[in-house]
């Protein structure tokens, strides 16, 4: 019990430190072109999230080079719509998320990678620095937690950035863009919350365990149901029952 206690004090530290980091932005940079990352999609994701990391390695430059725009062109806070930014974040999660998976391939699950924490049998790949944003090691993490959920408060962004796991969000096979974001963000979502990965009745939902790890983001402007009826071809009673399905973390190919 006492080993059991002190894993998980390390566990718990390395999580805090990494929600204390800060992806940083940069001064006088202007949004790079999305289109290298957009046609990579198109070319390697199928309309319902499939992905094929195989056709991803054959263009391996391609998506090198694109992400090495993303490295040198983080966004200037002060210049850059907000928009502009979300759709730079979204995009870079999405193809560095890639990128981890085709330089590892093949693997069955994006959890068996990363370095080992001093928790025997867990690999936090999460944290993994394995990429940089304007000169500094950055990780997944940072991203999704230090500047998507934490500057922007857009739940939808959940259905947006992929974990490639058979259980994510689908990866939308276009390149998100400042100009259709909003419309996007709610593609994705109405996508996600009515696809085969929730069971929802009138009466009793069982849903993505994402609304149960995330649920303060779904719930500052209204309850769980409220947010799901917006987006839901079924309308949820209020006093409708949730329970929430395991996630199936194998590779989303």
């Amino acid at each position: 019990m006492k080993n059991i206690k002190l894993y998980l004090l390390v566990f718990l530290s390395v999580t805090f430190l990494s929600c204390r980091s800060s992806v940083p932005g940069m001064a006088d940079t202007s949004p790079p072109s999305h289109k290298a990352w957009n046609e990579l999609l198109k070319a390697n994701v199928s309309a319902d999230g499939k992905v094929n990391y195989k056709g991803f390695i054959k263009d391996k430059a391609k998506l090198e080079t694109y992400l090495k725009s993303i490295s040198e062109n983080a966004p200037d806070r002060k210049t850059w719509s907000k928009d502009e930014q979300l759709a730079y974040w979204i995009n870079a999660y999405n193809a560095f998320t890639v990128k981890l998976i085709t330089d590892n391939y093949p693997v069955k699950s994006i959890k068996d990678l990363g370095p080992k924490l001093k928790i025997p049998m867990i690999k936090d790949v999460w944290h993994y620095k394995f990429f940089k944003i304007a000169g500094q090691e950055s990780s997944l993490d940072e991203i999704e937690h230090s500047i998507l959920r934490k500057e922007f408060e857009e739940p939808r962004i959940h259905f947006a950035v992929n974990c490639a796991s058979i259980s994510c969000p689908p990866l939308l096979n276009e390149a998100f863009e400042a100009k259709t974001i909003d419309e996007q963000l709610d593609k994705v979502a109405k996508n996600f919350i009515n696809s085969s990965r929730n069971k929802i009745t009138p009466d009793a939902i069982q849903i993505s365990s994402i609304f149960s790890w995330f649920k303060g983001d779904f719930t500052k402007k209204g309850s769980l149901t409220e947010f799901l009826n917006k987006y839901s071809k079924v309308k949820i009673k209020p006093n409708a029952k949730i329970s929430y399905l395991d996630y199936d973390w194998n590779l989303n190919e």
